[in-house]
């Protein structure tokens, strides 16, 4: 084979994965209607960059939001020879069904995957929620991105899950506070839990369990959910259960990276 060949040598090459997506939910009553995927974005595995935008979106009566956007980027590091990816969904301007509101929702994730690590480290800075109400009363949620900062990749989630008296496992071994206990994961397992340190509403008969809150004659909301695998994580800024005469089911800012050479 020629000393020139691109046959003659292997080259490792990082493959780059990352997506996100502002909003998206399905409909079962009053009628069956699909909301289809809004602003998506996705990242090619040679990296580069993508966007997507949307603005004055209206479903019926039901939903609205004045603009959504994402990102996705990926490229190559020089100066410590390690691949970083970055992937953020933001939502502005929401309104469902006239009972929760937001000024702003944004899910971020940012990968440092340095060269010959089996995972990158994942970090959520710039997640938050602003000015997020129920029934025009003000729903005020703390995100726990410290505890995080020790728990970047799935293999610290993993040791920190087997410390009893970690803040780790007491949010990831009973994640919805429903009596399921999760046991401790294998190197192809899975963590969910969620960001949330301290939630707080004061509106009558608005119910919160773990890092969710049930509005009567509305439905359920799930905040800042996490979902951890070997390597990559799904961070889900809103998923929504709605039951009563309107129910549907969907989520807002959800955004998912990862990412690994080979050979």
């Amino acid at each position: 084979m020629a000393p020139d060949s691109p046959c003659s040598e292997p080259v490792s090459l990082f493959h780059y994965h990352a997506y996100a997506n502002a909003f998206s939910g399905r409909f079962t009553r009053p009628f069956e209607e699909q909301i289809d995927v809004q602003a998506a974005s996705s990242l090619p595995a040679t990296g580069g960059h993508g966007c997507a935008r949307v603005e004055s979106f209206q479903f019926r009566q039901f939903i609205s939001f004045k603009k959504a956007y994402t990102h996705v980027s990926g490229a190559h590091q020089s100066e410590d020879d390690s691949n970083n990816t970055l992937v953020t969904a933001a939502l502005e301007g929401l309104n469902m069904l006239d009972v929760l509101t937001a000024d702003r929702i944004v899910a971020r994730l940012y990968s440092k995957h340095p060269k010959a690590s089996a995972e990158g480290r994942i970090t959520m800075h710039g997640s938050k929620f602003e000015n997020l109400s129920i029934c025009g009363h003000p729903v005020n949620i703390t995100l726990d991105l410290g505890l995080f900062e020790d728990i970047q990749t799935y293999e610290q989630a993993q040791k920190a899950f087997l410390d009893p008296a970690s803040n780790f496992r007491k949010i990831a071994e009973e994640p919805f506070q429903d009596g399921q206990v999760v046991k401790p994961q294998g190197d192809n397992g899975v963590f969910l839990c969620s960001l949330v340190k301290d939630m707080d509403v004061d509106y009558p008969g608005v119910e919160r369990c773990g890092h969710s809150l049930y509005v009567p004659g509305f439905g359920t909301v799930y905040f800042a959910e996490l979902l951890i695998t070997h390597g990559q994580r799904t961070l889900t800024m809103l998923r929504f259960e709605l039951g009563s005469t309107t129910t549907a089911s969907g989520s807002a800012t959800s955004a998912t990276t990862n990412g690994r050479s080979w050979p």
